[in-house]
């Protein structure tokens, strides 16, 4: 991102003699057009770089310069014959038009090396930069902390493809491809795309637009190729070009990207019309700028979509909004969310486009893609959401399938994504992505699989005989009941009549990690005894205080014992199943295990008392982590376990004795071949790169045997699996019909 760096030097240089807001987004906006024009024909090659080198070396003439330019651009044909005295050097600058130099910018002082940085621009080859990245440049350029990883938020334009390819551009490619060798069917299927509309309700500086209308165009010249002939060079096509930017319409809710987009759709335009002059011969400009694409500023939730383009009009809604976690939105999100969800919580803020284009395109034809983060396909985000969809009759008609975001900076986001194709209709074939693969899908399920549109909702009590699943134990002690590593010995040593109430005590890291760490557990402790513990009696009253002074009254009113944990919900006595809450996506299974009584539990695992064997096999299975891959929500891209939605609604087989003895037996030899390696934490053992092969094995065949038991073949994949146990979770809880 060579360019970027030099218009941040640029940007930086000018911010730092008083040079900012408005007037620099502006500024950098014009430059970068006249660099763009310097280099691909829409003025005499390097004649700007002529002009500022004709500069004083010290720099104080060119700011009049670069204004006296600026002017120039947005003089018409008639001014300027009327300027009999204009300078030849600027008369060779043509007319620009589009409003883009109409308004009038105060002065941008320069000096001997901001001159030298703005020459160096213009020797940078401009006509090689596609207006595709030009929202990541200003974004790093505008942005200090962007800057740092330029582009970590810019869609690439290989995503971009992955929506725009299946939402219109391959069946446009199909259709060219059924209609070229007949000229009045090709007449009509030019006219078609020419009449084809496009809304980017979050368009940000026009990524989305800009490589659509690219590929439109690139489609347009293979109509043109089959109605003219190209051997014929100097032809004039300049009135068969129908295809335009006036079909692009976008909403954004930052001022200065609306600029960017405006303008990147204009050169896009003219390289398009490059790229055309190339083909046929002779060279045309669509200048002065007399089409433009609409791009409104203004907040996409509050704003009537009709009032930029007619919903008669639109042909397709696509983009990438904004992802906001609930808990991380402003006030001002808060409220575009109420709006659109009244007295409905725990939506991500990308949820508002769905529901706002769902309303918009009911009783249409108009499709619509965005790509969203996969909260919305997952965990208990998922039944609110897309009942509200459903409802109004959406239907998914493609999807990709969970991917990790990727664009062309330095430090790639870790974003995992996914890619929604919807409409009030529902399309002949349907198509679901994954990684490389493309498969075909009667239904697709808002879990993105082929299956109908059932939607697992949380469940306070499991819907199959199998040992209820509780929460471990919630501290809310401030610390002071738990004892860490570091500090045990010196406590034993200092307290030795406390070791009769020190408990070993595990949350997902220490459990998957083998990490000691230890707590205070008093439950049924001698008062006499503690009286005469003062260093036990210290961490009590430091505990009473710290839930006595808590904001929340659900804390509060547990200061009256601050000798025990605010919540106890592991039994006594009893030995049982842990299952960390949260767990790195890497692994291919989540850690599972058992523990023994003596050792107590946070909050930060699940545990299943009485848990034999059999469930433990089960539970550590591809099938179940097939499904709680896709039922249960993420933390980040981690698995995060849910006890509601996903053991819960798990559907669990009717097995026989025998058939629980073959899976305990398989279970068994999993535990024994974690057992080879008594120094290895479970975070060795199920690294991805250092897994044993033994527990490889005993894993693969204890999947087999599930899959067998489950009636499920030997080549189906995780969404096969998950599209399977979504019919038989239907039929348990008893909903009848496709929703």
């Amino acid at each position: 991102m060579k360019a970027a760096e030099k218009m941040a030097r640029l940007h930086d240089s000018l911010k730092a003699h008083g040079y900012d807001g408005h007037n620099l987004q502006v500024y950098l906006v014009r430059l970068l057009f006249c660099l763009f024009a310097d280099d691909t024909g829409i003025f005499p090659k390097d004649c700007l770089y002529r002009y500022v080198k004709e500069s004083k070396a010290d720099g104080c003439d060119l700011s009049d310069r670069i204004s006296r330019l600026f002017d120039v651009l947005n003089m018409d044909d008639a001014t300027r014959a009327k300027r009999t005295l204009l300078s030849d050097e600027l008369k060779q600058f043509r007319y620009i038009n589009g409003s883009l130099f109409a308004s009038q910018l105060p002065p941008a002082d320069f000096n001997q090396n901001m001159r030298l940085i703005l020459l160096e621009c213009l020797l940078f080859d401009w006509h090689k930069i596609s207006p595709a990245i030009f929202g990541a440049m200003f974004q790093g350029v505008m942005d200090a902390k962007q800057r740092r990883e330029l582009g970590a938020h810019y869609t690439s334009e290989e995503n971009i493809l992955k929506l725009i390819n299946p939402l219109f551009m391959d069946g446009l490619w199909k259709e060219f491809d059924r209609v070229k060798t007949d000229p009045t069917a090709l007449d009509r299927f030019h006219d078609k795309i020419a009449g084809l509309k496009f809304l980017d309700p979050a368009c940000g500086c026009g990524n989305f637009l800009i490589i659509t209308y690219r590929e439109l165009r690139l489609l347009e010249m293979e109509v043109l190729k089959m109605k003219v002939n190209t051997s014929q060079r100097e032809l004039d096509i300049s009135h068969m070009l129908k295809v335009n930017v006036e079909q692009f319409y976008g909403i954004e809710y930052e001022d200065f990207p609306c600029q960017i987009a405006q303008v990147g759709m204009w050169l896009v335009d003219h390289q398009m019309n490059l790229a055309a002059s190339d083909l046929f011969g002779q060279y045309y400009a669509r200048l002065p700028l007399s089409k433009s694409a609409t791009i409104v500023h203004g907040n996409a939730l509050r704003i009537d979509w009709e009032s930029v383009v007619p919903k008669g009009e639109l042909s397709y809604i696509l983009g990438n909004p904004p992802f906001v976690g609930f808990t991380y939105m402003n006030a001002e999100q808060k409220s575009d969310m109420e709006l659109i969800f009244p007295k409905t919580k725990n939506l991500d803020y990308v949820s508002a486009w769905y529901m706002k284009a769902a309303n918009f395109m009911k009783s249409t034809r108009i499709e619509c893609g965005f790509v969203s983060t996969n909260s919305i396909c997952q965990g208990e985000t998922l039944p609110v959401l897309w009942k509200k969809l459903f409802a109004l009759g959406i239907t998914i008609n493609f999807a990709y399938r969970t991917f990790i975001w990727n664009n062309e900076a330095k430090g790639k986001a870790a974003v995992h994504c996914i890619i929604i194709g919807f409409a009030s209709f529902e399309r002949k074939e349907k198509w679901i992505f994954e990684k490389e693969q493309c498969s075909s899908a009667d239904n697709i399920s808002p879990y993105l699989v082929d299956a109908i549109n059932v939607i697992v909702e949380s469940q306070s009590k499991a819907i199959c005989d199998v040992p209820a699943m509780v929460y471990g134990n919630k501290p809310a002690d401030g610390g002071n009941l738990i004892i860490e590593i570091e500090d045990y010995d010196n406590f034993i040593a200092s307290e030795p009549l406390a070791i009769k109430y020190i408990r070993r005590i595990i949350g997902a890291t220490e459990y998957i990690n083998n990490k000691d760490r230890y707590c205070l557990w008093l439950v049924g402790a001698n008062p006499a005894e503690l009286r005469k513990m003062p260093l036990v009696m210290e961490r009590v009253e430091k505990c009473r205080q710290m839930r006595a002074n808590s904001i929340a009254a659900g804390i509060r009113k547990f200061a009256g014992t601050p000798t025990l944990f605010a919540q106890i919900t592991q039994p006594e006595g009893v030995d049982y199943i842990v299952i960390p809450q949260t767990s790195s996506e890497r692994r291919r299974y989540i850690p599972i295990g058992f523990m023994s009584s003596d050792v107590k539990t946070t909050n930060l695992v699940f545990l299943i008392p009485h848990a034999t064997l059999y469930h433990f096999g089960i539970l550590t299975s591809c099938v179940h982590m097939a499904w709680i891959r896709t039922v249960c929500g993420r933390l980040k891209s981690d698995y995060r376990y849910s006890r509601d939605i996903g053991y819960n609604t798990f559907p669990w087989f009717d097995a026989t004795e025998e058939q629980k003895k073959t899976i305990e037996q398989l279970a068994q030899k999993i535990l024994d071949a974690r057992a080879l390696f008594p120094d290895n934490s479970l975070a060795d053992l199920y690294d991805p790169l250092t897994m044993p092969p033994e527990l490889q094995r005993t894993h693969k065949a204890l999947d087999l045997a599930v899959m067998k038991l489950y009636g499920f073949g030997k080549s189906m994949t995780e969404a096969d699996i998950v599209a399977a146990l979504m019919g038989q979770y239907q039929h348990l809880i008893g909903k009848g019909a496709k929703l």
